[in-house]
């Protein structure tokens, strides 16, 4: 996985680039350490790139946005494909995640 990383207007934009899985979750949560401990601090992750997402992929997103909002902080997910967006429905997360169609809409 690839992640390239943005600040824009105080808002931290990853990009991710492959597979969100067993193997590539530890890269992603490594990236994600020095937001999960700022207070107020919005991140999002931009899926646009990404072609496959494993349950231990979502077992990080899920806990990344718990970590967040203990700490008055936000994680935004957004661009994600249709198969993605399909796996997160089946898991029921879509209700969980705070996941938007674009990156626009999310900085909005």
């Amino acid at each position: 996985m690839d992640i390239e990383s943005e600040d824009r207007s105080g808002i931290a934009i990853l990009r991710l680039e492959g597979r969100l899985d067993a193997s590539t979750s530890p890269v992603l949560d490594k990236k994600l350490q020095p937001f999960l401990s700022l207070k107020k601090k919005k991140v999002l992750l931009d899926f646009a790139r990404v072609d496959y997402l494993s349950s231990a992929g979502m077992r990080l997103l899920l806990s990344a946005t718990k970590k967040m909002k203990a700490s008055d902080g936000e994680l935004l997910l957004c661009s994600m494909s249709e198969d993605v967006m399909e796996i997160i429905r089946m898991a029921g997360f879509e209700r969980i995640l705070n996941i938007f169609s674009s990156e626009e809409d999310a900085l909005r």
